[in-house]
């Protein structure tokens, strides 16, 4: 398997050359690529390395320790130290303070669950942090490793299997399928379970299904809690617990407080399409789908936003929708500007909708069809 180069590669490189000593954080969903895009990291900088992971016994009872002197013997001699699932240690925020207040080390730390780790980390460590998010291959970072296959070949594989780096190591379609399917059962229900509030684990996951049945379309939560028999406010709650998991992202409707436009419904979408797929268990290709349509405006809109974070171009990012069902799949605000994106995935017979035109006249909108999606990503 070819060695994909990430895409935040070079900016961590510069913070490990930079002669200012900050925690650099590295957030980003199971099975994502932290443990080989660290590897590479090691590799290219080439300084003694220390590492830990948070699962380690051994490494909870070092960095929850609060003390100086031991954590010379520990450290003393390293140019590096990288703590993988730093959430899973007690007090490592104070015991990252204490480390970088007093020893020349650079220190890099993961974790696959943001809101758990940034709670431990952030206020200790206010303004020494540099923080990343490591998703799912991007399609800017793999797509030169199938130009020789057909544009066709390569959206449709995206669009079924996903973008998890496991996926792409794997040749055969039934052991993508199986990988994604084993995914869902091992380390997304182990992820649930860390979580103390969350007593029911199943609930989770049928709460998960229901939204992939629902790809692309606004949710209601009193239709979800109905549907679960549980209350809307444990509905809400695990759609929070899932965002910071990242497992989905919430879209939500854009309007400058115009009365016909529609802003307070959401829309949720899948950080993994391939993990989508395996929650209803369809792979089927495509010509014998009929939701290729819902999925082609996951994939985009994902691709969307990882494009955003990894280019450095800070946005916000919403759907539009009036009251009268004239609607645009994403929007883009970025820089004072407003860029809307149409997802049809033959891209002919589509209008404007006037209402957004005249509303916000020196805005964009593209259409993104299968044909032309990728000069947008």
């Amino acid at each position: 398997m070819y060695l994909i180069k990430r895409a935040i590669f070079e900016q961590i490189k510069d913070d490990l050359n930079s002669p200012e000593n900050k925690v650099i954080i590295i957030y980003g969903p199971r099975q994502a690529g932290k443990t080989t895009f660290i590897n590479q990291v090691k590799e290219g900088i080439k300084t003694k390395t220390l590492e830990f992971t948070g699962d380690d016994l051994q490494a909870q009872k070092i960095f929850s320790r609060y003390e100086l002197a031991y954590l010379k013997e520990i450290i003393t001699g390293y140019d590096l130290l990288i703590i993988d699932e730093a959430q899973k240690i007690e007090n490592i925020g104070q015991t990252l303070k204490l480390i970088i207040d007093n020893f020349n080390i650079k220190i890099i730390v993961s974790g696959s669950a943001s809101f758990d780790l940034a709670d431990k980390i952030n206020e200790p460590l206010t303004g020494r942090t540099r923080t990343y998010w490591l998703y799912p291959f991007a399609y800017s970072e793999i797509k030169e490793f199938h130009k020789t296959e057909s544009p066709e070949t390569v959206l449709e594989n995206f669009m079924r299997f996903g973008m998890m780096p496991k996926t792409h190591q794997l040749a055969n379609e039934s052991d993508k399928i199986n990988y994604l399917y084993e995914y869902i059962n091992t380390y997304l229900s182990k992820d649930i379970l860390m979580f103390g509030d969350v007593r029911k684990p199943k609930k989770v996951i049928d709460l998960l299904t229901l939204l992939a049945l629902q790809i692309s379309q606004e949710v209601s939560i009193p239709e979800l809690a109905q549907n679960l028999a549980i209350s809307q406010l444990t509905v809400n709650k695990y759609l929070d617990i899932l965002e910071k998991m990242f497992v989905i992202i919430n879209l939500r409707g854009f309007s400058r407080n115009l009365r016909k436009e529609v802003s307070k419904s959401s829309k949720y979408y899948f950080v993994d399409v391939g993990i989508r797929n395996a929650l209803i268990r369809n792979f089927n290709p495509l010509a014998v789908r009929e939701d290729f349509g819902g999925l082609f405006e996951n994939f985009f809109i994902i691709e969307k936003m990882k494009k955003s974070h990894y280019q450095n171009l800070p946005a916000n990012f919403y759907f539009w929708r009036t009251y009268d069902q004239k609607e645009i799949d994403l929007i883009e605000e970025r820089e004072g500007k407003l860029f809307g994106y149409e997802c049809k995935w033959k891209g002919k017979n589509q209008k404007i909708p006037n209402e957004w035109l005249t509303t916000y006249p020196n805005s964009s909108y593209e259409l993104v069809s299968k044909d032309n999606y990728n000069k947008f990503l």
